[in-house]
């Protein structure tokens, strides 16, 4: 039987509209020419001359968010509790065992940017895709951010998924879920507008703060869901390990056996 992989992440890439302007990440690249100097600094007596082509090493310098590109957050993002007042986790602290199941695709691209997706949404997904949830499943939304990644209306586009929605998915289990969207929650500028005639503040960032009933993680800035049948494959998303952070960059990928 053979194994394809399919590659859920986004480039960590300067230069481009992925997240607000506060946010954006740069990167400096050092070239092989700019480096010689460096090299022969490790080796007295070694001249510029003596290197290969006069090169020395590629390296690039980051000024980021955790936030940027592909990442998982953990649930001390969310808020400083978790699961009724427990200390929230950090991302060093998400289990592993999270990070490697069977995962599953809801496919929600016909909803408009900004709805806020309900538990009977969910449920009409899973019956039309004939998909009954299990424990630690990986649940990935795909919305109509799907390929806007970059895009001057990328932070702006998707769907999100309600307080009500996530509180389902974590009872029934699942502790890892993903979006291809900015945001596991509907985009603020929407939800802004929803503030503005309703001031009910519980509806700002109402997905991320079910965490606070039962911890969980989420992606954000996934690629290519459309490419992933709704179910029969295995999600692989370790996050990147920094002490005491609310994100870290994750490289998720789809595994099949055909």
């Amino acid at each position: 039987m053979a194994r394809r992989f399919i590659d859920l992440s986004v480039a960590l890439e300067a230069g481009i509209a992925s997240d607000p302007a506060f946010m954006l990440p740069k990167i400096d690249y050092h070239r092989h020419k700019d480096t010689a100097s460096q090299m022969v600094g490790f080796f007295p007596g070694l001249s510029e001359s003596e290197l290969p082509g006069e090169e020395g090493w590629a390296m690039e310098t980051m000024v980021v968010s955790t936030h940027n590109g592909t990442h998982m957050d953990a649930p001390y993002h969310y808020h400083s509790t978790m699961s009724g007042g427990q200390r929230a986790i950090t991302i060093d602290e998400v289990p592993l065992e999270w990070c490697f199941n069977p995962g599953v695709k809801l496919d929600f691209r016909h909803f408009e940017d900004g709805y806020v997706v309900q538990v009977a949404d969910i449920k009409a997904e899973l019956d039309r895709i004939d998909y009954a949830l299990k424990p630690l499943d990986i649940v990935l939304v795909n919305t109509a951010a799907d390929g806007h990644y970059g895009a001057d209306d990328f932070v702006s586009k998707g769907c999100g998924i309600g307080r009500e929605a996530t509180l389902f998915l974590l009872d029934l289990g699942v502790r890892v879920t993903g979006t291809d969207g900015w945001s596991w929650d509907a985009p603020f500028v929407h939800t802004a507008k929803t503030y503005a005639e309703t001031k009910d503040a519980s509806l700002i960032w109402e997905g991320h703060r079910a965490g606070m009933h039962q911890g969980y993680s989420h992606i954000e800035k996934l690629a290519n869901l459309s490419e992933l049948p709704s179910y029969g494959f295995m999600i692989s998303a370790f996050p990147f390990k920094i002490k005491n952070a609310s994100a870290g960059f994750t490289r998720v990928v789809a595994i099949l056996e055909e």
